[in-house]
């Protein structure tokens, strides 16, 4: 499968009523011909948010962390300020606590991220709509520090990875580098080896490399079977909040996605990092877990065929549409255009030669189109097929377009 995409190596692992089976393909250094193998370590970017989730629900477990108290009371940098006041950890497992997608350009350490904090402006009150954010979860990782006396890599690798039988690897700092490179394609001349770029800040939001195996076996601790998390804490990090998480999945639990569709509900995370994607699924019912690891950007699109072929097999995966197969183009209209901000990322909606196009922090993405369901979609980079992408935000009084929200992200008219 991997030929048929720009993909230089994967790995795949279920387990399905306790039986595994996996497979490895292609390489996990392209220019060094170097194959990928089984306990080959891929960085995972995002998943390992569900990684820092599971970690924070420990710590409730135990009875080390509040879940609704103010992030004020558990990072003294942020007493006396705003977010301090109003936002929970539950509101920041979920993404609705209103913080920016990212950090600022220059924010490299938990120090930088709180001056920052000091003076943010929300992307929506908290509690009260779903904005997917990179700075929640690297608050968490403040508070999981704050809360063990552990860096979040040694809290991290020693309360959940190795009870689980997990040996991780970490993209930056000391400690084991990830094997597996990332990659992009180069036209002409085949993949080139991506270097990974995270600021330690990120660290709980991205940070982790490991194998589709290590991936089956932190999904086994979500089946619902008494272990690193009991039942009662289990069933409350996988019960899905009000928030409607558009463009990602059905809906959001305390760390995980929830993706729904023939009568079943799978939890899982997407990541992506530097020159890799990859994709982790658990059914709870079925007693499935799925790992996909790849070491390029078009593994998403091999994920899509994937699941295509797993339903095949009597694995039914939901594939999330943001929008129905009815649903129609239409025009762009003249409130939609202009510049939308979260935090420091700029979203601009403009007029181009014959289409409309959508610039993300600078990045041109050509023929913006727009469907009667308020959707937005986009060419895929490695298809070329429509893709969605996000949604526009109507003013439920005027009508008028306030907002988009893209990939997740929420973000307000400049």
């Amino acid at each position: 499968m991997i030929r048929r995409f720009p993909v230089p190596g994967a790995q795949l692992a279920v387990r399905h009523r306790g039986t595994l089976v996996a497979a490895e393909a292609g390489l996990e250094h392209h220019p060094l011909r170097r194959p990928m193998r089984t306990t080959s370590t891929v960085p995972v970017g995002s998943i390992t948010k569900a990684v820092t989730a599971t970690l924070a629900m420990v710590l409730v477990a135990e009875g080390d962390l509040d879940l609704d108290a103010p992030v004020a009371d558990l990072v003294p940098g942020l007493r006396g300020t705003a977010v301090g006041a109003s936002v929970t950890p539950r509101m920041m497992l979920r993404h609705t606590g209103g913080l920016p997608s990212d950090p600022g350009e220059h924010c490299a350490h938990p120090r930088d991220l709180l001056a920052e904090l000091r003076h943010a402006v929300p992307v929506c009150a908290p509690g009260t709509a779903f904005s997917y954010s990179n700075v929640g979860y690297a608050l968490l990782g403040m508070i999981v520090e704050e809360v063990t006396g552990l860096s979040w890599r040694e809290a991290v690798d020693g309360i959940v990875l190795r009870p689980l039988g997990v040996d991780a690897a970490f993209v930056g700092g000391p400690g084991p580098a990830p094997t597996a490179a990332g990659h992009a394609g180069v036209p002409g001349a085949g993949p080139r080896v991506v270097e990974q770029v995270l600021p330690p800040v990120l660290a709980p939001v991205g940070g982790l490399a490991l194998s589709a195996r290590d991936l089956v076996a932190f999904g086994e601790a979500h089946l619902g079977k008494p272990g690193l998390l009991d039942v009662v804490t289990a069933a409350e990090m996988h019960t899905a909040g009000d928030a409607e998480p558009f463009g990602l999945a059905d809906a959001w639990a305390l760390g995980l996605a929830c993706f729904r569709g023939w009568n079943t509900e799978w939890l899982g995370h997407d990541g992506t990092a530097d020159g890799t994607s990859c994709h982790l699924r658990i059914d709870k019912t079925g007693q499935t877990v799925v790992a996909l690891t790849t070491n390029a950007a078009g593994g998403a699109a091999l994920w899509r065929a994937l699941q295509a072929d797993l339903r095949k097999l009597g694995l039914h995966l939901p594939d999330y549409r943001a929008h129905g197969q009815r649903a129609q183009r239409v025009p762009v209209p003249d409130d939609c255009f202009g510049a939308y901000r979260n935090g420091a990322l700029e979203y601009v909606v403009a007029r181009g030669d014959g289409e409309v196009c959508l610039t993300v922090d600078g990045e041109v993405h050509h023929d913006l189109v727009l469907y009667d369901c308020g959707t937005l979609s986009v060419p895929d980079p490695v298809t070329g097929r429509h893709t969605d992408c996000g949604r526009i935000v109507r003013d439920p009084g005027t009508g008028e377009v306030t907002a988009l929200q893209i990939g997740g992200r929420l973000a307000r008219r400049a």
